[in-house]
């Protein structure tokens, strides 16, 4: 930016010279241009002084500084060396400082494969140490073990860095241009019910939405709806039979799991009616105003069940089923016969992607598209309209090979370069009930999402009462602290886990108030609150302190805590970068320990034990 403002600077001048050397220029195009010109350059002036003041409160990612340090002096170093390994990880005990390079048996590795020099890891890491450019947070270095750079930060920088926090607040640092990230998740069908499978990718991916848009990107949340298909045609064809005066009178369909299972139960045993939900499929597919409004019934009634279970998790989504993609289904078939991908099986159109076994089809025999077309044709929205640079799909593991199939017919046909744009599948494993098997009701069906929620509130509420809360809290305040504590505590045990993997379902677990549950961190949060408001200190008399005061870290504890804080900023990137959220819940865990520890050893506030101040 500060390059083209120095062009355009100089171009304006340029321009105002072709009028005074009198150049066939008009006049009107001169001033025209002119302006142009002065409009581009005061939005590049302003754009720049926004991204400059934003960075000047961002939290700074120390990892990052000391990878550039480092990198600096390898490369002082080691001059000729290209992209020599950068390993640099906070020490896990104080002994060994408080962060270590770990280059040096890299470089070893690759002096002697390249240039047949055999120097060990110990010399490497001393020439590195000699190398280092003066800064300002590095306090020391020392060389330890084989070759270990252990690093000792300047506590007047980590000093600084967190009275700069405290007065600019909490603020990532900058993503640079604004980005757009579209995030596929939770995707139920409709006509049926939620169930703990859905749970999972519900809460990761508003999570993964509440992340980007925290560190500055612009993010669509997408609930690609299963509301379209062949078992439509049994639903409507059953839904005249039951209620034949449904477009006046709005049917009355309490349960719509019950409706479900007896169209299906009718159209697996009675051939008359099979029949009729073939027809009702085409006359839907044609448009036909009275189908189309006993479809819109039926999705109406699903949505006022998803949205009580939103409610409940504050989700925020935006609705684009697949009959959304509809209309483009057609394009795409045609897009991929045009550049030569498809070939006709039995009567189906399908494509083979190169390192995929199985191929993609995107016509069925009788015409019809697949789930496959649906999917290809989302990809291409989500790419060619929405113009995403980041693209996720939380959906759960059973699905990785279709999705990269999907993904990689998209870039064979050119809709992407993933130099470029990112497109990932977030996987994650099953719920298992406590029995380690498939997470399931005693009656052997599946559990539905609502009941699991209902349970949680339960559960929350007699442990409120076994703490003797509904003593000292208002209803309004013990109903408030229920599904804090009930929702918090389903959502946490999620997160917490390792998405990759297969997770137990235990609300005793998530409702105990020790380990890295939602109820410790909950209380551990209770008791900083407590702290600052029986020490009567507001925000303001703390900015006050640390504009005109410096923060001294003398105690050990008091030191370890600074550190912890500002090792948030690294955390994020890590997770923006491998979308594995259990390394977040991880760090607030362990600062929830520091804290306990800070306070345990360091006392904030004391009572007079005669005036009770």
């Amino acid at each position: 930016q500060e390059n083209e403002i120095k062009l355009l600077t100089a171009e304006i001048e340029r321009l105002k010279n072709f009028g005074c050397l009198g150049v066939s220029l008009s006049l009107e195009g001169l001033r025209d241009e002119n302006t142009k010109l002065k409009y581009r350059l005061n939005f590049l002036q302003k754009s720049l002084q926004e991204e400059r003041s934003k960075m000047a409160k961002s939290m700074i990612n120390i990892n990052s500084c000391l990878q550039e340090i480092f990198r600096a002096a390898i490369q002082a170093a080691y001059p000729d060396l290209e992209n020599p390994p950068l390993v640099v990880t906070p020490s896990q005990q104080p002994k060994f400082g408080d962060y270590q390079c770990n280059s040096a048996m890299g470089i070893t590795q690759i002096l002697l494969k390249t240039k047949e020099q055999k120097v060990s890891p110990r010399e490497i890491a001393e020439m590195i140490a000699k190398n280092i450019p003066v800064n300002e947070c590095i306090e020391k270095v020392e060389i330890a073990g084989p070759g270990f750079i252990n690093v000792h930060l300047r506590k007047d920088f980590v000093s600084k860095q967190l009275s700069s926090l405290l007065m600019n607040g909490v603020h990532p640092p900058a993503v640079g241009k604004r980005k757009k990230v579209v995030v596929d998740f939770s995707s139920p069908n409709i006509a049926k019910e939620m169930h703990v499978g859905h749970l999972r990718s519900t809460i990761i991916g508003e999570s993964m939405c509440r992340l980007f848009e925290f560190a500055g990107y612009d993010v669509l949340r997408l609930n690609h709806l299963g509301d379209w298909g062949t078992q439509f045609g049994m639903l409507i064809a059953h839904l005249q039979d039951k209620f034949p005066d449904y477009l006046n009178v709005s049917p009355p369909i309490g349960d719509l799991q019950a409706f479900y299972k007896e169209s299906k139960r009718r159209f697996d045993t009675e051939e008359e009616f099979k029949k009729r939900a073939y027809q009702c499929v085409v006359l839907l597919q044609s448009k036909n105003p009275d189908f189309i409004k006993a479809w819109e019934l039926i999705c109406d009634v699903s949505r006022k069940e998803f949205q009580k279970i939103y409610n409940c998790l504050d989700i925020t989504l935006i609705e684009r089923g697949e009959s959304f993609y509809h209309e483009m289904m057609k394009d795409i078939v045609k897009e991929f016969e045009d550049k030569g991908f498809v070939q006709i099986d039995d009567g189906r159109k399908i494509i083979f992607v190169p390192g995929f076994p199985v191929p993609l089809t995107i016509m069925k025999s009788d015409g019809g598209y697949t789930y496959d077309t649906s999917d290809l044709a989302a990809l291409k929205h989500r790419l060619c309209e929405e113009k995403a640079d980041i693209l996720i799909y939380v959906v759960d593991s059973g699905q990785s090979v279709h999705l990269q199939t999907v993904f990689a017919a998209g870039q064979m046909v050119g809709w992407y370069d993933p130099k470029v744009t990112r497109v990932a599948h977030a996987a994650f494993g099953v719920v298992l009930g406590e029995d380690k098997k498939k997470f399931k009701t005693r009656s052997g069906d599946t559990v539905r999402l609502i009941d699991l929620l209902e349970e949680g509130l339960k559960r929350a509420m007699d442990k409120l009462k076994d703490k003797e809360r509904d003593k000292v809290l208002t209803a309004e305040e013990l109903k408030a602290a229920q599904t804090s504590v009930a929702f918090g505590c389903i959502k946490y045990a999620d997160l917490s886990h390792n998405r990759l993997n297969d997770y137990v379902f235990s609300f005793d677990k998530m409702l105990d108030d020790r380990g890295n549950t939602a109820a410790y961190l909950l209380y551990a949060f209770t008791r900083i609150r407590a702290i600052a408001r029986l020490a009567s200190i507001d925000e303001q008399m703390l900015q006050k302190a640390a504009r005109e005061e410096v923060l001294i870290l003398d105690h050990e504890k008091e030191w370890k805590l600074g550190k912890c804080i500002l090792r948030f900023p690294e955390i994020l990137q890590k997770i923006l970068e491998d979308l594995l959220l259990h390394t977040l819940c991880d760090y607030l865990y362990e600062l929830a320990t520091t804290f306990t520890e800070f306070y345990d050893n360091c006392y904030c506030v004391e009572k007079d034990r005669q005036s009770g101040e």
